[in-house]
């Protein structure tokens, strides 16, 4: 039955709006009017002044609840993760795979084929991160898990049935020639974990790569004479760039240099979140090595940086709170451009007559009250 959700500050296509009601009705939006013009409605709920947002989208979200995707690829591990996440306002997700071998890789696929089948609740599509990665940029990812794309391994990374693939790839590892076939059949490539040149990376953009995995992080950098990634990533206008903005990954001066550069509207935030997200062990196993997180740094025994305990409420407070993004625009890189990226904006990341219902209330201090559907 309907429910008109009152009393709230509404993010809508031209902003924050405190005089309008959100009507739903069988987990879709089918009214966004002035408050006072909603009648009929059997439910009317008072939201208290609260924000009330498009539910988060989160295009990287490795674990959760004290799991890990690549331990145990399965749908009971995938709805783990997603309840984990829910509770920090994300409605959408992608069940991300490090680096592992071609039999993880095919149970991955089929357990998010298996999870969007069954309705598993969030479950947008896959993130495969890996195993088409350089060496020399590999992270906490375990080297001895990478191998050439070859005819199989194209197969199999196009394999999903349901949903969306991204696929983060290292350009000097991958032939643009791929890439191209990649992007024919419908997967989104990101460039990242990679060593490669500008001329490489462009390459790989004008062939169909779409965006760039966690800039900055574990790619070639921006120098004077040779731009590197970041320096492709910054200077086009067409790609998408993800953003862990916790603190640790990224110094803020840089997130304000990609803030500056890009066009408005292709920053995204993510998490790259580990299985502390939601859980109460600090702790967790990666390829056989510990990984302990402190003060919301996850790190091997010899410091590298293995994901995150980042949340998706918390990335859009760091974001206003260090960056000085208007609130508005910091939404949105969790939800409205993240959802054009997967091109699944038609159905989410607006409030909008027409969408899901996929919300997020969210108090004075931007921590999540409750989610919807």
């Amino acid at each position: 039955m309907p429910t008109a959700l009152l009393n709230a500050r509404v993010l809508v296509d031209d902003g924050f709006r405190d005089d309008l009601a959100v009507v739903v009705d069988a987990g879709v939006i089918v009214a966004v009017e002035h408050a006072r013009d909603t009648h009929g409605t059997t439910e009317r709920l008072d939201l208290g002044g609260h924000w009330l947002a498009p539910g988060f989208i989160d295009v990287q979200v490795n674990g959760g609840g004290g799991v890990l995707f690549n331990d145990a690829p399965t749908v009971e591990t995938i709805r783990r993760i997603g309840a984990a996440h829910r509770r920090y306002g994300t409605t959408g997700f992608l069940p991300t795979l490090i680096s592992d071998d071609a039999e993880t890789m095919r149970a991955a696929i089929d357990a998010v084929d298996a999870a969007i089948a069954d309705g598993v609740p969030g479950v947008l599509g896959i993130h495969l991160e890996g195993p088409y990665i350089a060496p020399a940029r590999r992270g906490a990812h375990d080297a001895s898990k990478f191998r050439a794309l070859d005819d199989d391994e194209l197969e199999l990374a196009c394999s999903l049935r349901h949903g969306v693939t991204v696929l983060t790839l290292a350009p000097d590892q991958v032939p643009p020639a791929r890439v191209r076939e990649l992007a024919a059949r419908g997967v989104i490539v990101c460039i990242g974990h990679t060593a490669a040149d500008y001329a490489q990376a462009r390459a790989a953009l004008d062939a169909g790569a779409r965006g760039f995995t966690h800039l900055y992080n574990a790619m070639s950098p921006l120098q004077g004479r040779e731009p590197g990634v970041v320096g492709a990533a910054l200077e086009d206008r067409a790609s998408w760039c993800g953003l862990i903005v916790d603190g640790h990954h990224v110094h803020p001066a840089s997130l304000r240099v990609a803030l500056a550069a890009k066009p408005r509207g292709k920053l995204l935030l993510v998490t790259d979140a580990m299985p502390p997200v939601g859980a109460e062990s600090d702790t967790y196993e990666l390829a056989g090595v510990t990984i302990r997180c402190r003060d919301g740094r996850c790190e091997t025994p010899d410091g590298v940086l293995a994901g995150s305990a980042l949340d998706m409420a918390s990335a859009v407070r760091n974001t206003v709170a260090t960056l000085g993004v208007p609130l508005g625009d910091a939404v949105r890189m969790a939800s409205t451009w993240p959802a054009e990226f997967l091109g699944v904006a038609d159905r989410r990341g607006r409030i909008a007559p027409g969408l899901r219902a996929e919300l997020v209330e969210l108090d004075a201090d931007l921590r999540v009250v409750r989610c919807w559907p």
